[in-house]
């Protein structure tokens, strides 16, 4: 017989059995000071760990990952949407300084299929693997008549740590600092309602393949964020670094601007690099002005950190070993007008 809250659009063996299904990619997330498994109320971190810290201080970010969601559900790809959401709250975190401990996700949707809520995990549970936190929970809550079945939201929280006169930021950039860009990966995970209004705007469909991409511009935008967690860790513990700033919402100037100090100012020089081909073609489908793009997507910067121009070097070659491309982008100087922009963007790209 089916229950009352079935009746209602809410299956509990569908929730359970998208428990179990997640099970395996949780576990493989799992630090030694995670205590317990998955299904209780609440998760248990050993804050005991951290008695060997001089003074730690714990740092907590939370994010979603906004509209490209739709992009995931209209291709019916779900396992990569949980890079996405890792890697905008980790990156958030670790340019404080702070190694990322634990993650805790939530998963709204208009109807529990097992498969896809795995999926869904899954990505998550990976992306947590890369960033080095562990999983520790999560909720996933079914909304029928507030989602369409085949809708859903993802969002997280982090928890991570640093120690106390360790904390990057603003009260450490200096004259004469270098802006290091961090290449991105592609358009990550903000703009993409900018992205997805220039698309019906010209009419094009998700599986329309571009030859300036190589690929399907749907395949393109799934591109999964990239998460710099551990390469700034490793870029922390082997340079001086002064500060860093994850390029998200609002692009790199306004996103570099929240780390650079009033008694300073940054040029950027566009001319350092050349953005990755879908930035052109999202411009040239839309007619977008330079300004609107490079305020909302960010042109194929991902991360910066601005450190000693002496620490430069080492900084490019240890990032290239471990994958990641990186080149001095801008430089800082003394700033005697308070009132000006902090970040200014010159040249143009190559």
């Amino acid at each position: 017989m089916t229950s009352a809250y079935a009746a209602a659009g809410v299956d509990i063996e569908a929730g359970d059995r998208a428990v179990e299904l997640m099970k395996t990619w949780v576990a493989k997330t799992r630090r030694p000071e995670v205590l317990g498994g998955l299904g209780g109320f609440a998760g248990f971190f050993d804050a005991s760990a951290l008695q060997g810290m001089r003074h730690p201080v714990l740092a907590t970010s939370t994010d979603g990952v906004g509209t490209k969601v739709a992009i995931a559900q209209a291709l019916g790809v779900h396992d990569t949407i949980g890079f996405d959401l890792v890697g905008m709250v980790v990156d958030d975190l670790v340019v404080t300084g702070a190694e990322p401990l634990f993650m805790t996700d939530y998963v709204a949707c208009g109807k529990v299929v097992p498969e896809r809520i795995a999926a869904i995990v899954k990505g998550i549970a990976e992306a947590c693997a890369e960033a080095g936190c562990a999983l520790l929970g999560g909720e996933t809550a079914e909304h029928p008549g507030l989602l369409a079945p085949d809708e859903y939201d993802v969002a997280g929280a982090a928890t991570g740590v640093v120690e106390r006169d360790l904390i990057l930021g603003p009260d450490r950039v200096r004259p004469g600092d270098v802006v290091l860009a961090m290449e991105s990966s592609g358009l990550h995970s903000n703009g993409y309602s900018l992205v997805r209004h220039v698309l019906a705007g010209a009419g094009w469909s998700l599986d329309r393949h571009v030859d300036e991409l190589g690929r399907t511009i749907g395949e393109e935008l799934l591109v999964p964020t990239r998460i710099y967690a551990r390469d700034c860790l490793a870029l922390i513990e082997a340079v001086e670094v002064h500060a860093m700033s994850h390029v998200t919402g609002g692009g790199l100037a306004n996103n570099l601007a929240r780390v650079v100090p009033d008694s300073c100012h940054v040029t950027v020089d566009r001319g350092t690099w050349s953005p990755a081909p879908v930035f052109g073609v999202v411009q040239a489908l839309g007619g977008v002005p330079q300004p609107d793009l490079e305020a909302t997507l960010n042109q194929g910067v991902g991360m910066v950190a601005l450190l000693p121009p002496d620490a430069v070097d080492a900084a490019v070659e240890l990032l290239a070993g471990r994958g990641l491309r990186a080149w001095a982008c801008g430089s800082v100087e003394a700033s005697t007008d308070a009132a000006a922009a902090r970040v200014e963007l010159v040249g143009r790209h190559r």
